[in-house]
């Protein structure tokens, strides 16, 4: 029987990376999205036999219905992918305190509802991957992004926990955090700073979503059974 992976936050980027290796490796794939329809929709025309899934992820009612969704379609959720993340950059004096609130809905509260919603499925199964997307700026931190980084070291630290808590039923629970990725998210960076990024990270380079996307296949896969709480950083070496 095929095995079925959500992956929130999967209408660009890595998560669609991630969709269109998942399905190239056999199994069925959701794609969840909450503004970018046409882009989930295009994405799942490509992966026959998937389905698209609009969700806002800090709305706990919406994760329970796109969770009994994709239960209903596949039978089960074998692998969680918690990609779905929104950033900001500002000053920590002038972050709005409604801004700091959405950052943390979607990026923390995001990934603890998805979480809450399917870890039972897993734990009845004695089985299962649960994989959160962080960023290299959850562990050392990014000026002008102190929401942002302060968000994804709370995935982290959220992982850590929960593969500790799941890890007796049989549920392996990490973390990837990416370094700077050749992505939407990053478009908007001038061609100066990512070339003096690039050359401060030991591969020289920005890093690719398939990348990251093959990271997040592996902690999927049988090869990763052994390993859990752990955080792995595509990032060049950028965080050593």
């Amino acid at each position: 029987m095929k095995k079925t992976v959500l992956i929130t936050g999967a209408s660009r980027g890595i998560g669609a990376a991630s969709a269109k290796l998942f399905y190239e490796n056999g199994y069925n794939v959701a794609v969840n999205y909450n503004n970018s329809e046409k882009e989930a929709h295009e994405i799942c025309s490509q992966l026959e036999g998937s389905i698209a899934v609009r969700c806002d992820v800090s709305d706990e009612q919406q994760v329970i219905n796109m969770v009994y969704e994709v239960t209903s379609r596949f039978g089960k959720i074998d692998v969680l992918v918690n990609n779905a993340g929104i950033d900001a950059f500002n000053l920590v004096t002038d972050i709005s305190t409604e801004e700091w609130k959405r950052i943390f809905d979607v990026n923390v509260l995001g990934t603890f509802l998805t979480v809450k919603h399917i870890a039972n499925q897993m734990i009845n199964r004695k089985k299962g991957k649960i994989i959160n997307v962080s960023s290299m700026w959850g562990i050392c931190g990014a000026a002008c992004e102190s929401c942002y980084s302060a968000s994804k070291g709370a995935i982290i630290a959220f992982t850590k926990s929960v593969a500790k808590e799941l890890g007796p039923s049989g549920i392996n629970v990490n973390c990837v955090s990416p370094g700077f990725i050749d992505t939407d998210m990053n478009s908007t960076v001038s061609e100066k700073d990512k070339k003096i990024f690039c050359e401060g990270t030991p591969l020289g380079r920005m890093g690719r979503a398939e990348e990251v996307a093959e990271t997040i296949l592996f902690l999927a896969s049988e090869k990763s059974d052994f390993i859990t709480g752990q955080i792995i950083s595509p990032d060049g070496g950028a965080v050593i």
